[in-house]
């Protein structure tokens, strides 16, 4: 964007950075950030940026202004490099950062979701045409499994965190989301798959274990598999129904196009 206002973009971005190196405070000093109040004014209308008073001075994010007066901010993570550019914008006003859910529940993308990742960077979903209809998920999955036998003889099972995974270099710019609620969907075919087996119980008990997250140290030795599929985890629970069971599921997304979901099994 090569106009007036692009330079005055440049201007405001050399100012804000030139601020923080002025105001930074000797070593030892403590700062004390309070919500600043003040109006912001872009080309005689006010916008919403959120701002903070600290020793004075006014302080907000970079990425925000660029959206208010017109130049892009993105962040290199392979260079840690902020970058600006006044000959790009942004064209999607409507992109949010999302909030992961964490009871279980499912999260379903959509186009101009921002997900923070675990580097700090903000990963944007350019395309989910895939979601439902692709090559390796040809229909939407149903529901999740109705219990065939008494799951509460089994452990409350502890639901893992939300995770995010950033891969960035010559390749592409790749995402792994934890995808909880299909993690859900493997724990409930495996009980079902146990309640079948009758060596698989002793006292009315199970003995086989189900847990999240398959441990760093085993990682080698994880089955991985896609698209969805029951017989997967039921032929293997029928073959080792004394095993500990240790299951996780991925949503991943390729240079902002999600491509498949990503099911981990171990059994030892």
């Amino acid at each position: 964007m090569k106009n007036s206002r692009g330079k005055e973009a440049a201007v405001v971005a050399s100012g804000i950075l030139l601020g923080v190196a002025i105001a930074a405070p000797a070593a030892g000093a403590a700062l004390t950030a309070q919500q600043s109040t003040q109006k912001i004014v872009v080309d005689g209308q006010p916008v919403q940026i959120e701002a903070y008073s600290i020793n004075g001075s006014n302080y907000c994010k970079l990425r925000d202004v660029g959206k208010a007066v017109g130049f892009h901010v993105s962040y290199d993570v392979l260079t840690n490099t902020v970058r600006i550019n006044t000959d790009e914008v942004y064209e999607d006003e409507t992109a949010v950062t999302v909030k992961l859910p964490t009871d279980g529940s499912q999260y379903i993308p959509q186009v101009g979701d921002r997900i923070l990742c675990n580097d700090g960077t903000e990963y944007e979903i350019k395309d989910v045409s895939r979601w439902d209809n692709n090559v390796y998920q040809a229909a939407k999955l149903p529901p999740l499994p109705a219990p065939k036998c008494d799951w509460s003889a089994f452990p409350t099972l502890t639901l893992p965190e939300s995770e995010v995974r950033h891969y960035r270099d010559q390749y592409g710019d790749d995402l792994f989301v934890r995808n909880v609620y299909e993690v859900r969907r493997m724990v409930c075919t495996i009980y079902n798959a146990l309640g079948e087996e009758p060596s698989a119980w002793r006292n009315n008990e199970p003995l086989a274990t189900v847990s999240t997250v398959i441990p760093p140290e085993y990682e080698a030795y994880t089955a991985k598999f896609w698209p969805w599929n029951e017989s997967n985890l039921t032929d293997l629970v029928h073959s080792r129904p004394n095993s500990r069971y240790y299951v996780d599921a991925f949503d991943f997304y390729h240079d902002g196009a999600y491509q498949y979901t990503r099911y981990l099994v171990l059994s030892l």
